[in-house]
């Protein structure tokens, strides 16, 4: 398939495409609003609540602005690079588990990402009035999954 038809296609059938589909791709984060699918031989995550969605794509937004320092980034012009975007998400969300106390499960980081976000706006009120100081730690401290070592070829 072409790539400009997948983006195209893909953009049909997921008309509301998830805030964290990298996070919740990489296995390491799941949420009980997401959908996953296939289109091709790639796998896509949409948002199955126009609310949820809104509070993610504020928060997602709010954090990177406000960990740009800590990523050593003056701005954002478009997407951030993989594995600063992963820092950013996945790192964040920890964030609020720690700010909530909430300690990660094994293996899983994230249990449940629209119940997390449900959780912090109950506590805080509105995402402007979350401590962004201790969730960029967070998002400083988050490692991703270690390089796999490539093995030598033989002849």
């Amino acid at each position: 398939m072409e790539e400009d038809q997948y983006r195209d296609t893909y953009r049909h059938i997921n008309p509301l495409k998830c805030v964290f589909e990298k996070s919740i791709n990489s296995r390491r984060c799941h949420c009980a609003a997401a959908h996953r699918f296939c289109l091709a031989d790639r796998e896509g995550v949409s948002c199955t609540d126009k609310e949820t969605h809104r509070h993610c794509l504020t928060l997602l937004d709010t954090v990177r602005r406000n960990a740009l320092f800590a990523m050593r980034l003056t701005r954002v012009d478009g997407p951030l690079p993989h594995n600063k975007e992963m820092r950013v998400q996945i790192g964040g969300l920890l964030g609020l588990q720690k700010l909530l106390h909430i300690s990660p499960e094994p293996g899983i980081e994230i249990a449940d990402i629209k119940a997390l976000i449900t959780q912090v706006l109950a506590h805080y009120g509105t995402v402007e009035q979350l401590p962004f100081d201790q969730i960029v730690q967070q998002i400083v401290r988050y490692e991703g999954r270690a390089r796999r070592q490539r093995k030598p070829v033989r002849e």
